[in-house]
């Protein structure tokens, strides 16, 4: 009952707020912050509608999303939920047929909820997002959709009509506001120092942490399972033939390689595994208590192939996956020494791989063998 009063104290001023921006950037920077504030996120994007494409405008958010960039109604989640007039809750945007894999791949995201921005007539959406698994309170949901209608009424004002604000404010109101821009500058930057901390922890290309935090975040995983007594799994995957796709289709075609392993990591593993682009054609993920590692290594296999059809690469999408495993039997090996000898399992396999024939490949592409 205390956080909900709280809540509902805190959405009051953001309301009260709202209502005083005598701009559009100052209404998106303020929506964007009390988006993540209300819903506890990661991110937040303010997108408008623009005839039949979706104007990301303004985003708030610990890594870059996509501000500026404008994509077709029909083509993106933040579209489905303008042309339904309904919010769209999504715990794994992974598994849902609604989002564009290839765009949300390079990205932090995992989860994410957007509502329209007034339901009968939607005048654009706002966008939450989460960097892990996240499925969110009904109340969370009602307040962000509370959040988009006003949003919305201002944004009528706005665009509608360019009368002075300041001219028709009391003294209160205007010392008011100023606080309001106060507060929204404080938290940007406190949103711009944990945005340099998650990218320093994480892979530009990809989306999943960097060397530095797996090892970082992986390390007090491992101690935790030996605490426990629990099995841990590490997997070292090896991209196969990226230097002859590279080579032969550009580093273009060499990227998607990279994306179509992540997508296919993120597809496979579970939530609670810390998925990782060590560099180059290398990954690596903790899995605590993975009951059969071969299976797992099957489905990925598995998945990796439904995204290089589903993507129509004229290249396989083939991988190399070597396993180390800790019984959680009082054996204790540190996570350096697992990741050093799943890679050196990995390096047995993939001296076992098929060599990939580029001039068959283009053969048949060529004369549709």
């Amino acid at each position: 009952m205390a956080n909900d009063l709280q809540a509902t104290k805190r959405l009051v001023e953001i309301i009260r707020d709202l209502c005083l921006a005598p701009s559009l950037d100052i209404l998106m920077t303020l929506v964007g912050v009390a988006a993540r504030e209300l819903t506890h996120a990661d991110g937040a994007t303010f997108v408008l509608k623009e005839g039949d494409q979706c104007f990301y405008a303004h985003e708030n958010a610990v890594a870059p999303l996509w501000k500026g960039q404008r994509f077709p109604l029909c083509s993106c989640i933040c579209g489905w939920a303008i042309n339904h007039k309904q919010a769209a809750i999504i715990e794994d945007v992974y598994s849902d047929a609604r989002i564009p894999v290839e765009a949300y791949a390079p990205t932090f995201v995992k989860s994410l909820t957007v509502v329209p921005m007034r339901q009968d007539n939607p005048v654009g959406v706002i966008g939450v997002y989460w960097a892990e698994r996240h499925q969110p309170l009904t109340e969370e949901v009602e307040l962000l959709q509370i959040l988009a209608d006003t949003t919305a009424t201002v944004l009528d004002r706005l665009l509608g009509q360019e009368v002075p604000e300041a001219e028709a404010r009391s003294q209160l109101e205007v010392l008011e506001h100023t606080n309001a821009k106060l507060r929204a500058e404080v938290l940007q930057r406190h949103t711009s120092e944990a945005e340099l901390t998650r990218l320093s922890l994480t892979d530009g290309l990809t989306g999943l942490y960097n060397r530095r935090g797996f090892f970082l975040l992986a390390n007090p995983k491992l101690r935790q399972a030996h605490r426990q007594q629990q099995p841990v799994t590490v997997f070292f995957i090896d991209v196969d033939y990226l230097k002859q796709v590279n080579d032969h289709y550009g580093h273009e075609a060499g990227d998607w390689l990279i994306l179509g392993t992540a997508a296919s990591l993120h597809k496979t593993f579970r939530e609670g595994d810390i998925l990782a682009r060590l560099g180059g054609d290398e990954f690596v993920v903790l899995a605590i208590d993975c009951a059969d590692g071969q299976e797992v290594v099957n489905r990925l296999k598995a998945n990796a192939e439904i995204f290089a059809q589903d993507h129509d690469l004229p290249y396989p999408l083939s991988m190399s996956v070597g396993l180390a495993v800790s019984q959680g039997d009082g054996g204790n090996p540190t996570l350096s020494q697992l990741v050093s000898r799943a890679d050196t399992a990995m390096y047995a396999q993939k001296q076992r791989r098929q060599p990939l024939n580029i001039a068959e490949i283009k053969a048949a592409q060529r004369w549709g063998v």
